[in-house]
């Protein structure tokens, strides 16, 4: 979207089943009910995920994959699932994101349970 015309609706759908073998519904929807969501959606994700960005895009979707599993985004985790499948990413680098994100939620557990261990410490 570097130029000032910006693309129809019917090529960024395009683009998105190239990349990631399907147009998630909630983007289907929202778009039907207001395009410029779809294309604020674009905006955005051009300002997190510049062309000339610092990480490739392998990288970038197991990133992405770990942030929706980690904030329970079902719609992200199905996308993100597709395009890692598209990408023909490795499903050992799959599965190890997701056990980052299990022990990043494990750890986050412990982290908010703080609390109640100093509670229980004090009543040794």
């Amino acid at each position: 979207m570097a130029s000032d015309s910006k693309p129809t609706v019917d090529q960024v759908f395009a683009m998105m089943r190239k990349t990631m073998g399907s147009i998630p519904s909630a983007i289907e929807k929202a778009t039907s009910v207001d395009e410029g969501l779809l294309y604020e959606h674009l905006r955005s994700r051009a300002y997190a995920m510049p062309a000339e960005g610092a990480l490739d895009d392998e990288t970038r979707t197991l990133i992405y994959l770990a942030a929706a599993l980690a904030a329970s985004s079902k719609a992200c985790i199905q996308a993100m699932a597709n395009k890692a499948k598209m990408q023909g990413i490795a499903p050992d680098k799959v599965l190890e994101t997701v056990k980052i994100v299990r022990l990043a939620l494990a750890t986050k557990v412990i982290g908010d349970g703080e609390p109640i261990f100093e509670a229980l410490e004090s009543a040794k």
